[in-house]
């Protein structure tokens, strides 16, 4: 994938996975090393400036109901930026949860401001 003008390839993997909706750890299979392996500490600057430009929010995956009864998942409400580096800093929300269940855990999702750009 080429990166949007001005964004790193590390930015415009944390774009992909948000115009995705994939959960946190999901970013590492677009992200090319060293970042690949890196810490939380070395990551979360990164998600973080895109929150701060308006073009990511950090939300929960929280449980839905399709119309049809079915069961599934989506993003909740924006987590506060106020609220982010703490839960960034925690190594175990850049990890796929060994339960295999995504309620709760990190998502990443485009803002107005981003949609518009081609994905």
């Amino acid at each position: 994938m080429n990166p949007p003008d001005g964004l790193s390839s590390s930015e415009s993997a944390f774009m992909l996975n948000a115009f995705e909706i994939d959960i946190l750890p999901g970013v590492r299979g677009d992200l090319d090393e060293p970042l690949v392996s890196a810490s939380a500490a070395e990551l979360a600057p990164i998600l973080l400036s895109l929150v701060d430009r308006g073009w990511i929010e950090v939300c929960r995956i929280i449980p839905w109901t399709a119309p049809d009864g079915s069961c599934g998942f989506q993003p909740g409400k924006p987590i506060t930026r106020e609220d982010l580096p703490t839960l960034l800093a925690d190594a175990d929300n850049w990890d796929y949860p060994d339960s295999g269940d995504w309620i709760g855990c990190l998502t990443l999702t485009l803002t107005e401001k981003a949609r518009p750009v081609s994905w």
